[in-house]
Order: structure tokens, then C-alpha cells, then sequence
């Protein structure tokens, strides 16, 4: 549903993105770690077409990023690490925004809204101005504006930004259950927990390289990691310091 060829991008003299190579399969979910300026966000803008790469390419569901974008954007829910909305608008009116724009009937997106908005403890504010939502809030209806369009692709940056146990444990939940019901989803964190507990294939990545590709259980093997029961934060901070020497 991923398929990243030899993607690179280059700002000036530093390259950010160095020949990064990555087949994610449908339903696979898919941890993206890393320390800052590693390149995830430079990863993510590449995947979502928001900037063109220096050389390379990304495909989703078959669809070239930059050579067919309408096709690939259709099949991505993305999830920025800090959303930016029309401050205006109510929630309700925001949804109905991107219903339109995702080609949904009026009747069929405001099915869906009911149920993401009750999904996500927003009904309550459903009529209020976003200018006026707390920033955990304003982040539950980014994840509900990605996820009207039932996309196939979920490309997610620090999902549980500003969320409280509770909401982080819904995002959780419903993130779990649309990859196993066949949604590929791509999520880059910081929080390692995150990862352990969620993701079936992990890839941690510095300075633009990535340096390890596998189940949890594959890393440990790999890294012969067995102090603290080899515990993912573990295996992250030999890689990544190790880098920095």
C-alpha cells in the first residue's frame, strides 16, 4: 500500500532524507521512530505530497505522490503533528468541508460525523468556532476530519498530542481496529510505548538513514537485546547514540 523507492530530499547542504527504501503492506501498521531532525517529518511531508523529493519516490495504493496526486491523496487520512484548520468554522461545518472535498453526499458525511463526533467526545462542541477548542480537542477532530473519507492509507505524526489518557486510549483503539480490518497505517512518534504496544513492524531512522527495519521481536534478535526484557527504548537509544559517536 507504501512503497518508498530510493527517496531522498535535500535542504541546501543537508540531506534530510538519504535513499530511503520501504514496502508497507495493507493492514501492516507501521512505526516510524526516530530522534528530532532524524527525517521522520521530512518522510511524512514527501508521502502526502506537501513537498517534492530530490530524488526518488513514494506511491500509495499503487499511485505515484508527485506523478498522480489527486489519485494518491484520495487513499491518505494524514494527521499532522499540528493541524492547522479554517479557525471560523464550527466542527460540524469543518466536516462537512472535507466531506465535500473527498467527493462524500451531504447525507452520507454527516452519517459519518455523527459517529466520529460521538467516537470522539465532540458532539459537545460540535457547534462551537475551532478558534475556541482546546488544543486536545482541535487534535481528536484533525483524527476525525482523516478518517471521514474511510481512507485506506493513514499517515499519522505524534497521534497523541494533547490527549488525555482516555482520548489517547480511543485513537488507540480505533487506529488498531481499522488496521486490522485492512487500513495501512503509517504513524511517527516519539512515545516508544506507542510503538511497542501497537505497531507490527517498526523502522527507526537518524540523521536521513534508516537504521533498523522489523517486528519488535526481529530488532531484538538482531540487536541481541535482552537487557530489560529488550524493551524497545532500549534498542532505540543503542542505535541512535551509537550514531551520534
Amino acid at each position: 500500500m507504501i512503497e518508498i523507492e530510493d527517496l531522498s530530499m535535500r535542504y541546501g547542504p543537508l540531506q534530510a532524507l538519504d535513499r530511503l527504501n520501504l514496502k508497507i503492506h495493507q493492514g501492516e501498521f507501521f512505526a516510524f521512530l526516530g530522534p528530532n531532525a532524524a527525517g521522520k517529518t521530512t518522510t511524512i511531508k514527501l508521502l502526502t505530497g506537501l513537498i517534492k523529493p530530490t530524488a526518488g519516490r513514494a506511491l500509495i495504493c499503487g499511485h505515484d505522490i508527485q506523478q498522480d496526486p489527486i489519485a494518491a491523496k484520495q487513499r491518505i487520512g494524514y494527521v499532522p503533528d499540528v493541524a492547522d484548520f479554517y479557525d471560523k468554522l464550527t466542527p460540524l461545518e469543518f466536516m462537512e468541508f472535507i466531506g465535500d472535498l473527498f467527493g462524500l453526499s451531504r447525507k452520507e458525511g454527516a452519517k459519518r460525523t455523527a459517529a466520529l463526533f460521538e467516537q470522539f467526545s465532540l458532539a459537545g462542541v460540535s457547534r462551537q468556532q475551532i478558534e475556541n477548542l482546546s488544543h486536545g480537542t482541535r487534535q481528536r477532530l484533525a483524527i476525525s476530519s482523516a478518517l471521514l473519507h474511510n481512507p485506506e492509507v493513514i499517515v499519522i505524526d505524534e497521534p497523541m498530542v494533547g490527549l488525555d489518557p482516555r482520548h489517547s486510549r480511543v485513537v488507540k483503539e480505533e487506529l488498531k481496529a481499522r488496521s486490522r480490518a485492512g487500513t495501512t497505517v503509517f504513524m511517527s512518534t516519539h512515545l516508544l510505548n506507542i510503538a511497542e504496544e501497537l505497531a507490527d513492524r517498526i523502522g527507526i531512522i537518524n540523521h536521513g538513514r534508516l537504521l533498523e527495519l522489523g517486528t519488535l521481536e526481529e530488532l531484538r534478535q538482531k540487536r541481541n537485546s535482552e537487557a530489560n526484557g529488550g524493551r524497545l527504548e532500549e534498542i532505540f537509544l543503542e542505535l541512535t547514540e551509537s550514531e551520534t559517536l
